[in-house]
């Protein structure tokens, strides 16, 4: 039997359906008590706690609405700058391959053809007729045959060719040389590992043919250096070499004297691209700035350069002016010990473009390239990637990317190590940074960076090459780096840590105190 429910009256009553009706009742008595609780005047303090809590729900969802929107904007260009990488990753693979390939069938060809392609041009001058070379895509190649345009009469055609200089370059330890280069750094023997000695080899270069060409570059306005270009000038002549000066000194020579009128020079920019295939070594009066010039103006393989120190400190210029005619003909009789100084290729990557054709011309650079703020009182926002890893997010005044010789000027200024110029490397060196733990750091030489400008910057960056050429950086622009395969080849004084060794010492002082006096407490 089903139990009794009361009615109104308080009566028992056993019709079925009363139940639900009752329960129906009573959850309507609840919501209306829920509503008059509602309706009524809240607890003081109550009604402003519910206030900030919905205001702060709806922070919440802003928040989460926002971040849902940046991750599916960042996760999109993060796509597309991965597209772009790789289409400049490609490009750069194309290039390479491309220049080892000419320098491998150059390396095919034999002596003999040389000279019988000489013995064929001597009836080609007789007839005016314009001889061939045999190079690449600016290749610097030895018993490279070569035509001075600049001669218009041919009363002896054998003096009218110009044979570029060869040499090779071989490694050598303790006074002991060795003509083998040594490719492999690690070897595998009897299933063990062990590495090459190769650092502590000089690389030295031995001339096979006699230099006939020097080019000149000197530091403007000094009077001190206007006067020792005229004596090298001089003195080179008489040794029946061949001189390129620029056209402004050239000016200067022939102000001073009618006698410099043998001096070459050029004209325009085809000129200056042409240079690399005349030239055999360069000669720098001046400091390292006098260097960097010299290696802006090849943009692809460089001639031995020998500066000699007229600037300011000489990182790279060991060799002193006053002892010019020693200095010169002990590089004239070879060997010579070099420096091989890499360089950084640049390429700016603008956010329209679309593939790698639209990249802008690359940019060489021997000291460093520096992406700062400019003249934004903002922090520079630079996001910074090495081959495929993301790196580091720079928030500063900026950011420079050096080389190993680049690694004693604007790099060593911003806390930056000294390296030595033939290690292999690339240093990664923030300026200012607004954080504790951001400390500089040396990446391998065979990496490719990739400093891009966020879409959520506040302002542009500035990107300088070598402290010129400054170009803007916009939201969504990237500046691509990686090591160039034509480096720049310095003639040393000693050897190549020696004259490092004695930069730092003499430029810097480095780690110069005074000696701790003898007769302090001793140890009993």
């Amino acid at each position: 039997m089903a139990p009794e429910s009361p009615n109104a009256n308080g009566n028992a009553s056993n019709l079925p359906y009363e139940s639900d009706f009752l329960d129906s009742f009573s959850l309507l008595n609840s919501e209306k008590a829920v509503k008059e609780i509602v309706e009524q005047p809240l607890v003081e303090g109550i009604e402003d706690n519910l206030v900030e809590f919905s205001e702060a729900m709806r922070t919440v969802g802003k928040a989460l609405r926002r971040a849902a929107e940046g991750k599916a904007s960042a996760q999109a260009e993060a796509s597309e700058w991965k597209r772009k990488y790789e289409l400049e990753r490609q490009r750069n693979l194309q290039l390479e391959n491309k220049v080892l390939t000419s320098v491998d069938l150059y390396n095919n060809r034999t002596e003999k053809k040389f000279e019988n392609s000489e013995q064929r041009l001597e009836p080609m001058l007789e007839a005016n007729e314009q001889p061939p070379t045999y190079r690449g895509k600016n290749g610097i190649y030895s018993h490279e045959v070569l035509w001075d345009k600049e001669q218009n009469s041919y009363p002896n055609a054998r003096s009218k060719l110009i044979r570029k200089a060869s040499f090779k370059l071989h490694w050598s330890c303790n006074g002991e040389k060795n003509d083998q280069h040594k490719r492999d750094v690690v070897s595998f023997e009897k299933g063990n590992i062990t590495t090459a000695e190769r650092s502590s080899k000089q690389i030295c270069l031995k001339w096979e043919s006699p230099p006939q060409t020097v080019l000149i570059l000197t530091k403007p306005n000094s009077i001190s250096v206007k006067v020792v270009c005229a004596e090298i000038v001089r003195w080179l002549r008489e040794k029946k070499l061949n001189i390129y000066v620029e056209p402004r000194v050239r000016t200067e020579l022939l102000t001073e004297s009618s006698y410099y009128s043998f001096v070459q020079t050029w004209k325009d920019g085809d000129g200056v691209l042409h240079l690399h295939e005349k030239v055999d070594f360069i000669v720098t009066l001046g400091g390292d700035g006098t260097v960097l010039w010299a290696a802006s103006l090849f943009k692809g393989p460089v001639p031995p350069i020998v500066p000699f120190s007229m600037g300011s400190l000489g990182f790279m210029t060991p060799f002193h002016s006053e002892q010019y005619r020693e200095c010169l003909k002990s590089i004239l009789q070879g060997p010579i010990s070099i420096t091989l100084r890499n360089r950084l290729q640049c390429h700016v990557i603008r956010e329209a473009a679309k593939n790698e054709y639209e990249t802008e011309e690359p940019i060489l650079v021997l000291n460093e390239v520096t992406i700062d703020r400019g003249i934004s009182s903002f922090l520079t926002n630079l996001e910074c990637y090495c081959d495929n890893s993301f790196v580091t997010c720079v928030q500063g005044d900026g950011l420079i990317l050096s080389t190993t010789s680049g690694s004693t000027a604007y790099s060593l200024a911003a806390g930056g190590s000294m390296v030595h110029p033939q290690v292999p490397g690339i240093l990664f060196t923030p300026i200012c940074p607004h954080s504790l733990s951001f400390r500089p750091l040396i990446l391998p030489e065979y990496v490719t960076l990739r400093i891009q400008v966020p879409f959520n910057s506040r302002g542009h960056a500035w990107a300088s090459f070598d402290g010129k050429d400054r170009k803007q950086l916009a939201p969504g622009d990237a500046l691509v780096c990686s090591m160039s395969v034509w480096p720049v080849p310095t003639a040393c004084r000693g050897d190549s840590t020696n004259d490092f060794l004695h930069s730092i010492h003499d430029g810097l002082h480095w780690n110069l105190r005074k000696t701790q006096s003898f007769d302090g407490p001793r140890e009993t």
